[in-house]
């Protein structure tokens, strides 16, 4: 998994935005409440590199693992995971190299 080794280096603010993706580290439990994110379908995946391309904007809460996701097209990535509440935009291409199986919460936004 070495194909977003040269972009940006990991981000670790508490919003961090690169290639438009939103992510908020360790959202506090009232947060997570007041948009009800254990309400939200879960989906997981096991360790891989999963080309993707967002139709409608997806809002996550991870409950475990780890991701890279890399722009199509660009060297630059960003790297969130298990606590990250993380919004990824309409028509985003990328591939998620998952080096730590995924468990999350997800919400697509119908408009």
């Amino acid at each position: 998994m070495a194909d977003c080794y040269k972009g940006t280096s990991k981000l670790r603010l508490q919003e961090a935005s690169i290639f438009d993706i939103t992510i908020e580290h360790k959202p506090s439990n009232s947060r997570l409440s007041e948009l009800g994110v254990h309400l939200w379908p879960k989906w997981g995946c096991p360790p891989g590199k999963f080309p993707l391309k967002f139709d409608a904007e997806e809002t996550c809460y991870f409950l475990k693992g780890k991701v890279r996701a890399c722009e199509r097209g660009s060297s630059e990535y960003v790297e969130f995971g298990a606590g990250d509440l993380v919004v990824i935009p309409k028509g985003l291409s990328c591939t998620w190299e998952v080096s730590l199986s995924v468990d999350k919460h997800y919400k697509f936004d119908s408009s």
